[in-house]
């Protein structure tokens, strides 16, 4: 066998074993919150941890996700091109299960002190929301079981909610409705199955 070929083999066989972990690949089902944990156990204990720490309840995260990356590790925006051929960067830098923009998971590492959290992981991409969301509670007074409007502000960011600036997006107040509904749904779901005993 060739060195070539040897290496190639070699690799394919790495990649197929790291397949296995999930990793850039959402949950089969993700209309059910059962599924999703019942697939993927360390999400409960993810959302679960920062419930405890930042009071943002697990259904809430979850609705949040799914429409920032739909449970997707690596998601990232799309490309801009130029002339329809050239790549000239990325929409934004929004990055992972979050879709956390570069300066606000900065601003997130140096507060909490976690400098090694990255976005593709489930533990700190959650924590994160819970951190988000609970500065989103005690600035601008938004429960943090109000998925709609903790979306709204978590989207446009807590200047822009306080200003409004969602009114003039009609796509945006449609989209913030539907996290509120799944978000509505997930908890429902979570109090019917064993995956969701437990969580907060």
């Amino acid at each position: 066998m060739s060195r070539t070929l040897r290496a190639l083999v070699v690799f394919l066989l790495l990649s197929s074993c790291g397949g296995g972990t999930g990793y850039g690949t959402a949950p089969r089902n993700l209309d059910n919150a059962c599924a999703i944990l019942a697939e993927r156990p360390e999400y409960a204990r993810a959302f679960n941890a920062s419930a405890r720490r930042w009071g943002v309840p697990a259904h809430v995260q979850m609705a949040t996700i799914y429409q920032e990356s739909k449970f997707i590790s690596d998601a990232r925006t799309p490309f801009r091109w130029s002339l329809g051929v050239i790549p000239t960067g990325r929409v934004s830098s929004a990055y992972g299960y979050s879709q956390a923009l570069d300066g606000t998971w900065d601003e997130y590492k140096r507060e909490t002190n976690r400098f090694a959290a990255r976005r593709s992981d489930i533990h700190d991409a959650a924590d994160f929301i819970g951190w988000y969301m609970a500065k989103s509670t005690e600035r601008l007074g938004i429960s943090p079981l109000d998925a709609r409007n903790q979306y709204l502000a978590y989207h446009e960011g807590r200047t822009g909610f306080s200003r409004g600036s969602y009114n003039g997006k009609p796509w945006l107040l449609r989209v913030s409705g539907e996290v509120g509904e799944r978000a509505t749904r997930y908890r429902a779901q979570l109090g019917t199955c064993s995956q969701g005993r437990g969580l907060v």
